[in-house]
């Protein structure tokens, strides 16, 4: 066979592919995921340096001050400036002080009977306007009008409804011959009443957020349990609780430190009385560091404060969040 012939006949080599020019970004894919590590972290960099300022700020005036409480809590510091280092002096004074004890279980009843009554107001108000279609938004408005309400002009208003002689409650319970009560002057009812003031108050925050966990629960879950023959209730207590568990406890755990933080209600309402059954904890706190001038002690109070409250939330994870994750 020719020469002619056989190149004729002999298949065709395939050209070699173009590599990357110098410079192209070639490499292989080690070098391609190098450089994309590179951008993330240039991107994460970028990000930081951003936020950076509000970062500094948050840091600084939020754990600066915790971090000067703790600090004051082991000296006796006084208003001239003076101090000197007690070392744990103040929280031993603090355990052998019966004002102190008598102010803890001011709190811890006040607590007990605000969370509940908040709670239950919220729920039962979301549940209500969940169902309802009807001008929804103004009555959502509305009911979340007392909480961006002064505190101060709230508890004035309930001091006034809860005056012995001329209140609005007092004259309607006379009316039906039912006889004047003194809601804030009753060592076993001051309590309940600020607790009730209080929660008309507050609880049109947790009212939104129960709301807001109640419509991200799927139509076709109580859809599925009204087919199967459940009535309203059963619903509620079977379906809607369980998958409105992870607010619910975010909810009981928000309430729960506002209601171991009262001050404002008592100071309005009461001054702490009659005879300190009204005397809250931050009350306490509030006499040894504006009245007394006793800072470091009174910072003791505000760090013996943060522990039951962090105490109190770990126990209501135990109990009621667990299983929200």
């Amino acid at each position: 066979m020719s020469k002619l012939a056989a190149d004729e006949v002999a298949p065709e080599e395939p050209l070699p592919e173009a590599g990357p020019e110098p410079g192209e970004g070639g490499g292989g894919p080690g070098v391609t995921a190098g450089r994309s590590r590179i951008l993330r972290r240039r991107e994460a960099l970028v990000g930081l340096a951003f936020v950076a300022p509000m970062l500094a700020l948050f840091i600084v005036f939020r754990f600066g001050p915790t971090l000067g409480a703790a600090f004051l809590s082991l000296t006796d510091y006084r208003l001239s400036g003076e101090w000197t280092f007690t070392g744990a002096g103040n929280y031993t004074r603090l355990l052998q002080d019966d004002l102190f004890w008598e102010s803890l279980g001011v709190t811890a009843v006040y607590t007990a009977l605000y969370v509940p009554m908040t709670v239950a107001l919220a729920l039962g108000t979301a549940v209500l306007l969940h169902r309802t279609l009807w001008l929804r938004g103004f009555f959502r408005g509305l009911f979340f009008l007392p909480y961006v309400t002064s505190i101060v002009l709230a508890a004035v208003i309930w001091k006034w409804i809860y005056e012995l002689e001329d209140g609005l409650l007092n004259a309607t319970l006379g009316a039906l011959s039912l006889g004047p009560v003194d809601f804030l002057g009753s060592e076993s009812l001051v309590l309940p009443s600020i607790a009730a003031a209080s929660a008309w108050k507050g609880f049109g925050y947790s009212m939104l957020i129960l709301l807001a966990g109640l419509q991200s629960i799927p139509r076709e879950v109580t859809e599925a349990a009204t087919i199967d023959g459940a009535n309203g209730w059963q619903r509620f207590r079977w379906v809607t609780l369980p998958l409105l568990r992870p607010v619910l406890f975010f909810v009981l755990v928000i309430e729960a430190i506002t209601g171991f933080q009262v001050f404002d209600a008592m100071y309005v309402m009461t001054a702490g009385g009659p005879v300190r059954a009204s005397y809250s904890l931050v009350y306490f706190l509030y006499d040894s560091g504006f009245k007394f001038f006793d800072f470091g002690y009174a910072s003791a109070v505000g760090l013996v404060l943060f522990l039951v409250v962090l105490v109190f939330s770990l126990i209501q994870r135990r109990l009621i969040g667990r299983d929200t994750d």
